[in-house]
Order: C-alpha cells, then sequence, then structure tokens
C-alpha cells in the first residue's frame, strides 16, 4: 500500500514539475495572443491586419526574448499539442446539411480544384528547388483554408530545415492573397458574366481564408454571401482527408526512402501520429449536423459558442508560439523561390475553378 501510495506522489510530483516547466512558454503565447486580439482594431486604422496574423508578427518581434530556454517547452506545447486541438474543434463550425445543399456537381468541382492545386504546391516546390514540405503547406493552405489548413498540416509534416518559417511565411502569404482575392474577385466574376448563385461558388471556391469569403461575398450580396460561405465550409470539411492525405504521403515516402540508418531516421520522422484531432474534428461536424434539430438544440447552442471561442483562442495562441519561435531573418532568408511558388498555387485554384464555372454555364 505504502509502495502504491509513494508511486503516485511521484507521478504527481512529475506532472506538477512537467507543467511548471511548460508555463512560461504558453504565458508568453497568451500574452502575444492577447496584443494581438486587441491591437488589431488600432492596426486596423492604418492597414486591416487579422489577429492571427497580427499575433504572428508580434510573435516574431519578440523572437529574442523567446529564445531563452526556460521558454522553450511551453511554446513547444503550443505548437504540437494545443494546435491539434484548436483545429479539431473547428468541426463545430460545420454542419453536413449545408454541405449536402451545395449538390454534386459543385462539390465535384471544389474537390478536383483543391486536388490540382494540392498538386500543383508539390510541382512547383520540385520546379524551384523547395524542400516537398513547403509545396503541401502552400498547396493546402490555398486550397483549404489558410492559416488554419497550414498549421493542421504542419502536424503532420516530417521536421526538415527552416520548417517553422515555411510555416510563418505561409500564413502571411495565405492572408496577403486572400485580402487580394477579396477585392479583386467580386469584380471579376461579374465581368465574366456570372448570375448571383455561380459568383458565390466562385469566392468560396478560390478565396483563401473564411473571413475574407465573407467580406467578398456579403459586399455583393447576402445571397452571394451565404452561397460563399457555404462552398467555404465545405472546403474546411476537407481539411481532415487532405492532412491525413498528406501525412500518409511523406510517411509512405520516407519508407520508401532506402534501408540506411539515415533513411530509417527519416522514415520515422515521417510517420504520422495517431490523428485523434482529425476524428475528433469529424465526430464534432456530425454532432454539429444533428444535434442542433433535437431536444438537446439549446445547451448545444450554448456549448458550441464556448468551443468556438475556445478554437479560435487556441489557434491564436498556437500561432503566437510559432511567431515567437521564428526570427526575422528566418523568414527573409527564404528567398523569391517561395513567393513565386505561392503565387503559383493561388493561379492554378483561380484558373481552375473559373474554367470549370465557364464550361458549366
Amino acid at each position: 500500500m505504502a509502495e502504491t501510495y509513494s508511486a503516485s506522489a511521484k507521478r504527481l510530483t512529475w506532472n506538477a514539475d512537467v507543467v511548471r516547466v511548460k508555463v512560461p512558454g504558453v504565458l508568453l503565447s497568451i500574452v502575444v495572443a492577447v496584443i494581438a486580439v486587441y491591437g488589431a482594431p488600432y492596426v486596423a486604422r492604418v492597414f486591416p491586419i487579422p489577429p492571427m496574423v497580427l499575433a504572428l508578427i508580434v510573435g516574431i518581434l519578440l523572437n529574442p526574448v523567446a529564445v531563452k530556454p526556460s521558454f522553450q517547452p511551453g511554446m513547444t506545447f503550443c505548437v504540437k499539442k494545443l494546435l491539434r486541438w484548436a483545429v479539431a474543434l473547428l468541426g463545430v463550425r460545420i454542419a453536413l446539411g449545408d454541405i449536402a445543399a451545395l449538390g454534386l456537381s459543385t462539390a465535384l468541382l471544389v474537390i478536383v480544384s483543391m486536388v490540382a492545386t494540392i498538386v500543383a504546391g508539390f510541382a512547383f516546390a520540385r520546379l524551384l528547388g523547395l524542400a516537398a514540405g513547403y509545396g503541401a503547406l502552400a498547396g493546402s493552405a490555398t486550397a483549404v483554408c489558410g492559416a488554419s489548413a497550414a498549421l493542421a498540416t504542419a502536424t503532420v509534416l516530417p521536421d526538415y530545415d527552416k520548417k517553422d518559417a515555411d510555416v510563418v511565411f505561409v500564413v502571411i502569404a495565405a492572408n496577403a492573397f486572400a485580402t487580394v482575392g477579396m477585392v479583386f474577385y467580386p469584380p471579376i466574376g461579374t465581368a465574366l458574366g456570372f448570375d448571383p448563385h455561380t459568383i458565390g461558388i466562385f469566392l468560396g471556391g478560390t478565396v483563401h481564408d473564411v473571413a475574407q469569403v465573407v467580406g467578398a461575398g456579403y459586399a455583393v450580396s447576402d445571397a452571394v454571401g451565404n452561397t460563399a460561405v457555404i462552398v467555404k465550409l465545405f472546403r474546411v470539411f476537407l481539411l481532415l482527408p487532405v492532412v491525413l492525405s498528406i501525412g500518409w504521403w511523406f510517411a509512405r515516402a520516407g519508407a520508401k526512402s532506402g534501408t540506411s540508418a539515415s533513411a530509417r531516421a527519416a522514415a520515422n520522422a515521417a510517420r504520422v501520429p495517431v490523428p485523434v484531432f482529425a476524428f475528433v474534428f469529424l465526430a464534432l461536424c456530425l454532432v454539429n449536423s444533428f444535434l442542433p434539430g433535437t431536444s438537446f438544440a439549446a445547451p448545444y447552442a450554448a456549448t458550441k459558442y464556448w468551443l468556438v471561442e475556445a478554437s479560435t483562442d487556441g489557434l491564436l495562441i498556437a500561432i503566437s508560439a510559432l511567431g515567437l519561435g521564428t526570427s526575422f531573418s528566418s523568414i527573409t532568408s527564404l528567398g523569391w523561390r517561395h513567393l513565386v511558388a505561392m503565387t503559383g498555387v493561388s493561379l492554378v485554384i483561380l484558373v481552375v475553378v473559373t474554367a470549370a464555372l465557364i464550361g458549366l454555364r
């Protein structure tokens, strides 16, 4: 009995020590996230920057402070663990009924354009001599939902040189391209003679981030905005198969890399952990699809609000930690090839969706 008590006491002490070690880095990440949330409205008076991107920028500026060893365990926890659960909670935003209402032709159009974009990401990376991981990040961020997709994809990529800098670059670039799309894509849809429903599909299928899709769609009309958001949420729903497929591809590539010690190490690095967060994402999609119409609708609505808030806050804290772990010099050293690749994949999804909508008209 005494031995059992002693073992339990040791485990509790060890867990307390682990938490204590992580506290400084987690707190610093939270501070950066809070600065971003409350600072975004003031920054928007000069130039509109979403809190998520502002958190990334503030984190990078504070990198000289964050490099202290005491902050590293907590920052790693935010980027590795907290991020996965924040992504999982995105599932409460999606209802399968709304997606089914799109129709088969629209769903196929979105899927084909997303696949083409992700493949293009790998192709541009190879053509430009960049890491395959960067191609996966650029492709998934453009195909799915910008920063959230890039962060989710990063969790299943093997570690490679300048991976964190690549993630930061893709997050910033995805937001920049989404903002450009929000401004210029609605006039393009109108110039092409698309009706409101088609313009909604066009915007929802091409603009990178959810926020910019909302801005672009409802700036045209409520009908366009409603369609654009549903199409975009379908892309977000496909985050699960996209992340699993990319993780599987890298694990398979690592396994085929050879039998030497270094190859085995690469294969182990590329092995995808059990994606519990991805299955939680799917489960929450199902819950959000069926509970609202039951007697549990009222308590679920209140719970959903807090889950959405937790997801948003978790993503902000995780991206703050990512920025804190990235130096400004590591970003500037990436070069023009990264921008060309990101531009290329953005053009691919724009051209594929536009050509398909013209063909179906």
